[in-house]
């Protein structure tokens, strides 16, 4: 199930590895909509504005850990283009280290502080009991998302896209049962949603990690490559660490934005927190164009064809130019029946379409951002990609500080500021690192064995 990247069309490769990716994105939204869904229809909307108020500070913690276990297995697709199975193993071995050390300190401070963030944030006093226990109970789940993501990382790292699909398919049913029967059943509230995504992502976690052992004897260890190696956990560090900040740094600032969301009243944060999930949802292909050009672009970089680095950027824009126009018209014909899957109240159904298309209108910004900062990021120049995040960091706070004065509109501008003023930045940056790898002398990205030393 393994699929080399480095052989064949750009194109073909991007679909055929790209779709099951979509797939598990998808069902991996699934999760968080589902939770969505059954609150707004059955808790009602304060349920709802409840857990809304936690997406952004929940995007920036999941998000980080995201970024981290994609980063830790940057380096095992190096080496699987390079064709160096034990250093493979060495670098897997080492990230699984690293996550146990991040999941562990990351889940007691996000923990010990959650009461603190949601206070700093001006979570409504009428919503703040039950943000706090949905929250808490994610927090206290970190473990569960660093062992999902980074086994999906692993493997899609060898080219299988299909085996985190399958168990995401399969956790997001698992997810939706235990949705129903915690908070309809058991009645629960928002802790049974909360409750029941964290047990999912363990099972998908799970799965995937059998298959990684029982799988693929390359991957079988031995004694010597769960050693600590200085050298090795330095280099993952140098591309995990700053993924993970890139996703954290973006993700700041849209709770700067969910605070001057706050701040307009629980109507507000209803609208955004149910646009947000249409949103969310309808832009998981290009989260998936960015998740295959890392892998795309860390097998290519390991096995040094630099010439087919141009020629899959010019395939996924391709896609991405035509998957924008799509969207944006689906959007402007079904946006108040989407959003309507989440509210309960039709009087804010013209804020959240309004949320929603003017997102839609962005899109392909969006995905200029996803194509070139995840293949900056394979090819292993990660702290480039993280001034990406700096960006949008910077356009999203701008922006922020106009949500008092101008009021709901400047916070639907918020996102799209922020991905045009990444795109002037990573657009150059993808030219220089294609400069600094096609030299003869040639090295890999920042912290990376090159594929000259593999």
């Amino acid at each position: 199930m393994t699929k080399n990247l480095t052989i064949g069309s750009p194109l073909r490769l991007i679909l055929s590895f790209g779709f099951p990716v979509l797939l598990g994105n998808l069902f991996q939204q699934l999760y968080s909509v589902m939770d969505t869904a059954i609150v707004g229809q059955t808790l009602g909307g304060s349920a709802l504005a409840a857990v809304g108020a936690t997406g952004s500070i929940n995007f920036l913690v999941v998000g980080f850990c995201s970024g981290v276990c994609s980063g830790f297995a940057i380096p095992a697709a190096q080496q699987f283009g390079a064709g160096n199975p034990r250093e493979l193993r060495r670098y897997v071995a080492g990230g699984a280290w690293l996550c146990l050390l991040c999941g562990g300190l990351l889940t007691l401070a996000t923990v010990l502080l959650c009461g603190d963030i949601l206070t700093a944030m001006r979570t409504p006093a009428e919503i703040y009991q039950r943000s706090y226990r949905y929250i808490l109970t994610i927090f206290a789940g970190l473990p569960a998302y660093f062992l999902c993501n980074y086994t999906a990382g692993v493997l899609r790292s060898l080219g299988d896209s299909r085996t985190p699909v399958i168990w995401l398919s399969a956790a997001a049913l698992v997810n939706m049962v235990l949705d129903v029967v915690f908070i309809l059943a058991f009645r629960l509230d928002v802790f049974g949603a909360a409750l029941a995504t964290v047990l999912s992502q363990l099972l998908a976690g799970m799965g995937c990690l059998i298959r990684m052992f029982r799988g693929y004897p390359i991957l079988r260890m031995e004694r010597a490559d769960w050693r600590w190696s200085a050298r090795r956990m330095g280099e993952l560090c140098l591309m995990g660490l700053p993924m993970g900040l890139q996703f954290s740094i973006t993700a700041i600032g849209s709770v700067m934005i969910q605070t001057a969301v706050n701040g307009l009243g629980t109507a507000y944060v209803t609208a955004v927190t149910a646009a947000s999930k249409v949103t969310m949802f309808i832009a998981c292909p290009f989260d998936a164009m960015g998740s295959t050009m890392a892998s795309y672009g860390g097998q290519n970089v390991g096995s040094a064809r630099w010439e087919r680095l141009h020629q899959g950027v010019r395939a996924c824009l391709v896609l991405g130019a035509g998957y924008s126009l799509l969207s944006l018209g689906a959007l402007y014909l079904w946006a108040d029946p989407l959003n309507g899957l989440f509210l309960d109240e039709s009087a804010l159904l013209p804020l959240a379409r309004e949320y929603v298309l003017i997102q839609a209108l962005f899109h392909f910004p969006l995905a200029l951002v996803n194509i070139f900062r995840l293949l900056i990021q394979g090819m292993g120049f990660s702290p480039l990609a993280t001034l990406a995040g700096v960006l949008e960091l910077a356009g999203r706070a701008a922006v922020s500080l106009l949500v008092p004065v101008m009021g709901f509109q400047a916070a639907c501008f918020a996102s799209p500021a922020a991905w045009v003023l990444a795109d002037l930045f990573l657009l150059p940056a993808y030219l220089y690192c294609f400069r600094r790898l096609s030299r003869p002398q040639g090295r890999g990205g920042v912290g990376l064995p090159g594929p000259s030393r593999a």
